[in-house]
């Protein structure tokens, strides 16, 4: 019952883009061999809950440096056991970015993505089956660097902003500026 949250969720997102498309299959898939999917022990992989987070007025979107993968990305993170994808979502976008009041634009998924993360000193290579929601911020509060990022950047809507040719965060930049 536990993953019966994200599978809902998941049924009901629509995606069109093709990459999406087969990573949905494969994330409804790894879920539902897995009943440990939430963890971070599953060694193969686990789900990850990130943002695509926006300014108060919707004109700039917040990316950030990775400090461990050294990648531009959207901010988010491990479930660690939580079920609530997007409760995770919310609390790392939190964590990453020093904000304290951001909300869901939607509660319904934005983006999903299934990524490689190689070998390190503490843990084998594998996937991140990463869910994304949009969210925004809901005050005026300023961004607060923290151990996880080299930088935090907002960026407008002007495709040239965007720090990173990685097709899944341009996928999310269309999706934003197209209003998808």
């Amino acid at each position: 019952m536990h993953r019966s949250k994200i599978l809902t969720l998941l049924h009901a997102y629509n995606p069109e883009d093709k990459e999406e498309i087969e990573a949905k299959q494969r994330m409804l898939s790894f879920i539902e061999q897995n009943v440990d999917c939430f963890e971070r022990s599953l060694s193969i992989g686990h789900m990850t809950a990130s943002v695509w987070l926006l300014s108060k007025d919707g004109s700039q979107a917040l990316v950030m440096h990775h400090a461990k993968l050294n990648v531009w990305c959207q901010l988010g993170g491990h479930c660690d056991g939580d079920t609530d994808i997007l409760a995770v979502a919310l609390k790392e976008a939190q964590e990453e970015s020093g904000i304290k009041n951001i909300i869901p634009v939607s509660c319904n998924i934005f983006d999903i993505d299934i990524h490689f993360i190689p070998e390190n000193s503490r843990e084998k290579e594998h996937y991140h089956y990463d869910v994304r929601f949009l969210v925004r911020v809901a005050s005026d509060e300023h961004v607060v660097k923290n151990s996880e990022s080299k930088e935090l950047r907002w960026i407008g809507k002007d495709r040239s902003q965007l720090p990173t040719d990685n097709r899944s965060v341009v996928r999310m930049f269309d999706k934003w500026i197209n209003g998808n």
